[in-house]
């Protein structure tokens, strides 16, 4: 009984705070899921992987990867890039999640932008348990991507609508990214390195080959310089 106790007021002390998060991840997973629907997946793709991969920027490139020729190398390495970022959550998390049992593993997995910064930063009332309060705020919002994901993916088998353009959700998923980075940062240090990093690996490797170029320059970069990148608040 008193476990129950424990949980209930974790998840109503969790709950608020990912109701933001629910209509941002319903809408981008709806478009995702219609537009796996679209590239001629059945709803079940995007159900799955985004139970599984739950990464996503990372989930839409793959609907483009599982149209491309076989390349495993390929895919691992910009996999890797792409969700790069979570090494930098990781090392941040270390002493929240520690002592936290089973409950660790979830959050490990299912850590994503969004997640990371409710647990990082919110003020958990001393009465609620701090390890319960994180797992809410995890499996909520990846309940809300999953679900937006699964219902997208079936609503593209069953409405028949224009989806010209839909696949530039991702595109304004990452310019929304950059711009609240943008706004939180004071000295643009991370911006600065990912559109610089860019630009130079577009103009030396060109539009086809310069992401994985790119996302080296990134992670090496912000690596080289993550002192005065957290000092600064890039990386908080």
């Amino acid at each position: 009984m008193q476990k129950t106790v424990v949980r209930r007021r974790a998840l109503a002390a969790a709950f608020p705070y990912t109701v933001p998060i629910f209509a941002g991840f319903w809408f981008i997973g709806l478009a995702y899921g219609v537009y796996m629907n679209v590239s001629g997946f059945s709803f079940w793709y995007p159900l799955l992987m985004s139970m599984t991969i739950y990464g996503g920027s990372l989930e839409f490139l793959t609907v483009s990867m599982l149209l491309s020729p076989f390349a495993p190398v390929q895919t691992l390495l910009v996999a890797l890039m792409v969700q790069a970022r979570h090494l930098f959550y990781g090392i941040s998390m270390l002493d929240k999640y520690r002592g936290l049992g089973w409950k660790k593993y979830y959050l490990i997995f299912g850590m994503c932008d969004e997640s990371f910064s409710i647990n990082y930063s919110a003020k958990i009332p001393e009465e609620v348990d701090r390890g319960w309060f994180m797992f809410f705020v995890t499996l909520l919002n990846q309940l809300y991507w999953v679900s937006g994901a699964a219902v997208g993916g079936l609503l593209g088998g069953i409405i028949s609508f224009d989806t010209k353009g839909l696949d530039f959700v991702l595109t304004a998923m990452f310019v929304v990214f950059f711009v609240d980075q943008w706004l939180r940062e004071e000295r643009h240090y991370t911006a600065v390195i990912g559109v610089g990093s860019s630009l130079l690996c577009l103009i030396f490797f060109g539009p086809e080959g310069f992401m994985i170029p790119a996302m080296v320059c990134i992670l090496a970069l912000l690596t080289l310089f993550r002192g005065p990148v957290e000092r600064a608040g890039g990386l908080a």
